[in-house]
C-alpha cells in the first residue's frame, strides 16, 4: 500500500542573477541613506517600497510536493561456511532465520533481503560475508538502509576496519550461532616446503594450539604416509616443533600430520593437515656397460654426459679374458671389471642399467644376472640395446634376463636399409608421440634417415612402439612388477646422430625412453593426472588402450565415491568434478595408482579459527550502536524500528533504523507575489509616498 502525503516549502526564483540582486540592494541602501541624511521625511514608506521591490526581484513561491513513502531495507546475512556445520550452529541459525522472517514481514514499511554466503556450490578458503552484503545493497541508497543482522559464528574474515561505516550499513547486529563453552584443538603448519630432493630430508615446522578451556599440556601427533607406516610423537601444546621427513620417491609425496582430539571438541577437521611435497631427483645414477667398441658407443656416452642431472658410470669391454695379446700383464693399464662392486654391493645405487651390445664373455658371472632381475622387479630399470651378438649363443637373453626382456631373439639379423616407423600404439604413447623430425611427409610418416641393421626379435610381452625392417619390432617397452625394461633391437641409432640421410631425433628418442624408465609422470602412458582450478578437480589418464576407466575417490571426510573417466577428442580419459569440502582428495585407478589433490591452503582460515567469537564483529557493531548476542541464550530476540540517533539494542531486543525516506511524485509551484500584483503594489506605494511627502512640505 502506498503512503501519500503533501509537503510545502518556500522556494525562490530570482528574476536577476545574484550579482545583479546584490548591486540593486546596495544601490537601494545608498539611496535610503541619502534620504535619511537629507530631511528624513517619508523614510518608512521608502523602506517599505524598496522592500517590496527587492521581494519582487527575488520572486518567492510556495512549493507543494506530493510525496510517496518508500520502504527501508533490512538485510539478514546467513553464514553458510563450512564451520556452520559444527555442533548445533546450523540448527540455531535456521531457527533464528525463520523467527526473524516472521517478525520482520509484519512491518509494511520494511523490505527484507536475505543474503546467503558463500553459495552452496562454492568452497571458500575463508568466510567473506561483507563482499556478499555489499553486492546485495549496491542498489540501495544509504537513506533507505535500516541495518544488517548477521547469523554467523563470528569467524568473518572480511570485516571492514573503518568504524565510520555506521552510515553505510545502519545498525549492525551479530547473532552468534555457537556456544560460549566451545573447545577446540588445531594443528597449525608453520612452514612446509613444496619440493624435496629424493633420498633427502625436509623440515616441517608445526604447532599444536588449544583453546583456553582445554587444560592438557601435551598432545600426541601422528605422521602418516599414504604408502607407509605411521610415526607417533609426544609434543608439548603451544610450542613450535620441527619434524624431519624423508622424501622417498619422485612425484607426489603426500604426508598427513594429525593430533589427538580433546574431550568434547567442536570439530576434528583442523586436527589434521595434509602436505603434498613433490619429490625431484637430484642426479640420476646410470651404469652403462658396453661391449666391444663400436661407432654407436659415443652416441650413448655423449647423450648421458650432456645431461647435468646424470651421473654416468661407463665400462667398456676392451680386452676379454680369452683374447690373445702379447702385451705383458705388468704393462697393461686396463682396469679389471668390478663386477662384484657394481652388481652386488652398489647395484641399488643406480637408477638405470644400460647394456649396449653386451655379450656373454665370462667376465660377468651368471649369478649376478639374478641380482639384476631382482633389482628390476623391485623398481629398477634396464635398457638393452641389441647388437649382432644378441642373435648369437652369447646373447644376454640366455641368462636370467630372459625373465624380464620383452623380445626373444630368433637368431636372424637383417642387413639392409630401412626407415624406423611408429606403430599405431607408438603414435599415441607419450614416449614416441609427436617425435617427428624435420616435418612430416605427405603420407603422415616421419621424415628421418635409414638404419642399416636390425636384430630380429619376437615380442613376447610389453608394447611395441617402433617397427623396423620388414615390420619386426624395433623398440619395445615393458613393465616388470615394480620396475621397467626397454629393448632396442638395433645398434644403428648412431646414424641419426651423425646426420646420415638428414639424421633423426636420436637424442629426443633416447632421452624419452630413459625418462620413461625413470618413471617420469609426463611420459607414463598409464599416468593418473590431477589438476586443480579453484574447487574444480580434473582427473585425467593417458591410458589410450581403454575407452573408459573407473576411479575411486576418497574425500577428506573419509567417504568414497566411484567416478568414470571418459575419452575426449585428444584421446585422454577425463572427468571434471566439483569439490564440496576442504582438505585432501585421493584418487585411485584399477592398477592401484594413486594421486592426491589438496583443496584449500595448508591452514585455511575457515578451519584455522572455528570457535565462535564476538571479537571480529564487535567493533563495527559498537560503532553502529548495534549489538552482539548469543543465540544459545535467546534464539529469538524481538525487533524494534527506531528513529535515527538511538541505541539499537537492549537486553532481549535488537533495533533497526527507521529513515522515513520518500520519493517526490509531483510538484506545484505557486508564486506568492505574481508580477502583476508586485507591479500594482509598487505603483500604489510609489504614488502614496509621493502624495504623503507632498503634504508634509
Amino acid at each position: 500500500m502506498k503512503n501519500l502525503d503533501t509537503a510545502f516549502a518556500l522556494h525562490f526564483s530570482p528574476a536577476l542573477p545574484l550579482s545583479w540582486l546584490v548591486a540593486a540592494g546596495i544601490a537601494g541602501l545608498i539611496l535610503l541613506t541619502l534620504g535619511f541624511l537629507g530631511n528624513g521625511r517619508g523614510l518608512v514608506l521608502r523602506i517599505l517600497t524598496f522592500g517590496v521591490f527587492m521581494l519582487a526581484l527575488i520572486n518567492p513561491s510556495l512549493l507543494e510536493q506530493q510525496r510517496e513513502a518508500v520502504k527501508d531495507v533490512a538485510v539478514i546475512v546467513v553464514d553458510q561456511s563450512q564451520s556452520q556445520k559444527m555442533g548445533e550452529r546450523e540448527e540455531r541459525r535456521d531457527n533464528a532465520l525463520e523467527a526473524l522472517q516472521k517478525k520482520l514481514v509484519k512491518h509494511d514499511d520494511l523490505e527484507l533481503r536475505i543474503v546467503k554466503a558463500p553459495s552452496s556450490k562454492e568452497i571458500q578458503k575463508d568466510t567473506r560475508l561483507f563482499d556478499a552484503l555489499d553486492l546485495a545493497m549496491s542498489d540501495v541508497p544509504q537513506k533507505r538502509r535500516a541495518g544488517v543482522i548477521f547469523l554467523t559464528d563470528g569467524q568473518i574474515h572480511d570485516v571492514p576496519q573503518d568504524s565510520a561505516l555506521f552510515e553505510k550499513y545502519g545498525p549492525v547486529h551479530g547473532l552468534l550461532t555457537g556456544d560460549k563453552r566451545e573447545r577446540d584443538r588445531q594443528l597449525v603448519i608453520l612452514k612446509a616446503p613444496a619440493y624435496g630432493i629424493v633420498g633427502q630430508k625436509i623440515s616441517i615446522q608445526y604447532k599444536v594450539e588449544d583453546t583456553d578451556s582445554a587444560s592438557q599440556s601435551n598432545a600426541t601427533v601422528t605422521l602418516k604416509r599414504h604408502d607407509g607406516k605411521p610415526e607417533v610423537f609426544f609434543v608439548p601444546v603451544g610450542e613450535e616443533q620441527t619434524l624431519e621427513v624423508d622424501i622417498e620417491h619422485a612425484g607426489q609425496n603426500v604426508l598427513e600430520l594429525s593430533v589427538e582430539a580433546i574431550p568434547k571438541e567442536i570439530t576434528l577437521d583442523n586436527n589434521r593437515a595434509a602436505l603434498l611435497v613433490n619429490g625431484v631427483r637430484d642426479r640420476l645414477r646410470v651404469l652403462l656397460v658396453s661391449g666391444q667398441p663400436h661407432a654407436g658407443g659415443r652416441t650413448w656416452r655423449d647423450l648421458l654426459t650432456s645431461d647435468p642431472g646424470v651421473d654416468l658410470v661407463h665400462f667398456t669391454i676392451l680386452r676379454e679374458p680369452d683374447k690373445l695379446d702379447s702385451t705383458p700383464q705388468n704393462e697393461l693399464s686396463l682396469i679389471a671389471f668390478p663386477f662384484r662392486e657394481l652388481f652386488e654391493i652398489k647395484l641399488y645405487d643406480f637408477d638405470l642399467i644400460i647394456f649396449d651390445r653386451y655379450r656373454l664373455n665370462r667376465i660377468l658371472p651368471s649369478n649376478y644376472f639374478n641380482n639384476i632381475v631382482r633389482y628390476i622387479e623391485e623398481g629398477g630399470a634396464l635398457l638393452e640395446a641389441s647388437g649382432p651378438s644378441f642373435a648369437s649363443q652369447d646373447s644376454v637373453y640366455y641368462t636370467s634376463l630372459m625373465n624380464v626382456l620383452p623380445g626373444i631373439p630368433t637368431g636372424a639379423i637383417i642387413r639392409k636399409p630401412f626407415i624406423p616407423s611408429l606403430t599405431e600404439g607408438g603414435k599415441k604413447h607419450p614416449v614416441t608421440k609427436d617425435i617427428y623430425w624435420n616435418g612430416i611427409l605427405q603420407n603422415n610418416e616421419p621424415n628421418w634417415g635409414h638404419w642399416l641393421r636390425q636384430v630380429v626379435i619376437k615380442r613376447d610381452k610389453g608394447e611395441t612402439l617402433m617397427d623396423g625392417a620388414d615390420g619386426y619390432p624395433l623398440l619395445v617397452l615393458d613393465r616388470v612388477k615394480e620396475g621397467r625394461v626397454a629393448q632396442l633391437s638395433s645398434d644403428h641409432i648412431w646414424l641419426w646422430s651423425r646426420g646420415y640421410e638428414s639424421g633423426g631425433p636420436h637424442a629426443d628418442l633416447l632421452r624419452r625412453v630413459v625418462h620413461w624408465l625413470m618413471k617420469e609422470p609426463e611420459l607414463d602412458e598409464k599416468a593418473l593426472d590431477v589438476e586443480i582450478d579453484n574447487n574444480i578437480i580434473t582427473v585425467r589418464s593417458r591410458n589410450y588402450k581403454q575407452s573408459g576407466m573407473n576411479i575411486t575417490i576418497t574425500k577428506p571426510d573419509g567417504t568414497t565415491e566411484i567416478i568414470k573417466l571418459e575419452q575426449d577428442k585428444d584421446g585422454w580419459l577425463e572427468k571434471r568434478i566439483e569439490a564440496d569440502q576442504l582438505g585432501v582428495f585421493s584418487f585411485e585407478d584399477p592398477d592401484g595408482q594413486r594421486r592426491f589433490a589438496i583443496i584449500g591452503d595448508l591452514n585455511p582460515p575457515e578451519l584455522k579459527g572455528v570457535r565462535t567469537t564476538p571479537d571480529l564483529l564487535a567493533p563495527l557493531a559498537e560503532a553502529s550502536k548495534g549489538s552482539i548476542k548469543w543465540l544459545s541464550d535467546n534464539t529469538s530476540p524481538s525487533i524494534r524500528l527506531l528513529p535515527e540517533g538511538r541505541n539499537y539494542a537492549g537486553h532481549n531486543w535488537i533495533g533497526l533504523r527507521r529513515n522515513h525516506d520518500f520519493n517526490v511524485t509531483g510538484v506545484k509551484d505557486r508564486p506568492l507575489l505574481p508580477p502583476w500584483l508586485a507591479a500594482l503594489i509598487l505603483l500604489g506605494l510609489a504614488t502614496f509616498t509621493w502624495w504623503r511627502e507632498g503634504q508634509t512640505k
